[in-house]
């Protein structure tokens, strides 16, 4: 258990946790809704705090992150909670505890040893995923600090829900983002997942304009957000903040309390795909689904494949050089 960072006190030994946009005000005894920090005795604290729910070794196209890094692997670990309630979350055994855990037969991990791990196995950064990290921001923030030392990159693999003050401060130790942007609906995110559009959109201009490579990933939902005007609206935002930034559209299947939702028809995310080129995004890429053209990196500029990809969205050729080897174009991403 650690101090949170992130609360005021507002008398009455209530405090205010303002880590993510819920901005919770938590009674004493009482946890935000994430489920993860609790007021005792008038100040907060964070429960997860080196308590690894999961950990693997994975892709870092698996983020998923097709500009950042390619081929390389990264060390993921997450901890239990969410500040979102997604009726489809795929990690809700994890994402979601009960009121009454306590966190205790979760693994030790303190931030020194995830970074040992992380090099011992040939990893060229930690993701921060599985869960949601801002709600376990100060295990994060330490780790990242540690790796970045240690020459790892740090990558959050987010909902977008973080304060502009916490994005801020873990800004200079974090390198990478991949963000759910979920709908362009408020009415739809309040249903689907318990929480705002708006703060979702603030998020992701900031991480942008702080320098963060971010890529964005939108699971289509038969619907719920599939529509050809929702989907224009989502294309023509990322393409409005900067044309380079990759959109990954991912295929639903049933999970949780939408298990009887039909998985996405590949014919959706083939008119999302065209959508965003038409809205002039350079990179698009359809997930959860092999299709010959879902994965590759075409060069913007004399449509040539740049970066091959398998079905797993691993990378079968390497670029060697952030340029297209044909016409000179440079690629935009993170190559090193």
């Amino acid at each position: 258990m650690k101090e949170a960072m992130f609360w005021e006190a507002q008398g009455r030994r209530v405090v205010k946790c303002s880590l993510c946009s819920h901005r919770c005000r938590i009674a004493e005894g009482a946890r935000g809704l994430c489920g993860v920090r609790e007021n005792q005795d008038g100040k907060l604290y964070s429960l997860v705090y080196g308590r690894a729910t999961a950990m693997a070794v994975d892709p870092i196209e698996k983020k998923p992150l097709y500009h950042f890094l390619p081929g390389t692997s990264s060390f993921s670990i997450a901890t239990r909670g969410c500040n979102f309630r997604c009726i489809h979350c795929q990690n809700c055994d994890i994402s979601q505890p009960s009121a009454e855990e306590d966190f205790t037969e979760d693994q030790l991990l303190e931030p020194e040893q995830a970074v040992r791990m992380a090099r011992a196995r040939g990893c060229a950064s930690i993701s921060y995923t599985y869960t949601e990290p801002t709600i376990f921001f100060e295990y994060a923030y330490d780790t990242a600090r540690v790796a970045r030392k240690r020459g790892l990159k740090n990558v959050f693999v987010t909902n977008g829900y973080i304060t502009p003050e916490a994005l801020q401060i873990i800004q200079p130790c974090l390198d990478a983002a991949n963000i759910d942007l979920k709908s362009f609906r408020d009415k739809t995110y309040r249903k689907l997942c318990g929480a705002r559009l708006q703060p979702v959109l603030e998020a992701i201009d900031l991480y942008y304009r702080l320098g963060i490579w971010i890529e964005i990933t939108t699971l289509v939902i038969p619907g719920w957000n599939d529509s050809e005007d929702e989907l224009r609206d989502i294309a023509a935002f990322i393409a409005g903040l900067g044309r380079e930034i990759p959109w990954h559209v991912s295929r639903f299947l049933p999970a949780y309390r939408m298990s009887g939702t039909r998985p996405t028809p590949v014919e959706t995310l083939l008119t999302a795909y065209g959508i965003g080129k038409s809205a002039g995004l350079q990179y698009v890429y359809l997930g959860n689904v092999s299709h010959p053209s879902s994965a590759a990196t075409m060069c913007p500029s004399c449509g040539r494949s740049v970066i091959d990809r398998n079905g797993l969205g691993a990378p079968v050729n390497a670029l060697v050089k952030p340029v297209c080897p044909k016409c000179g174009y440079s690629i935009a991403g993170v190559w090193e």
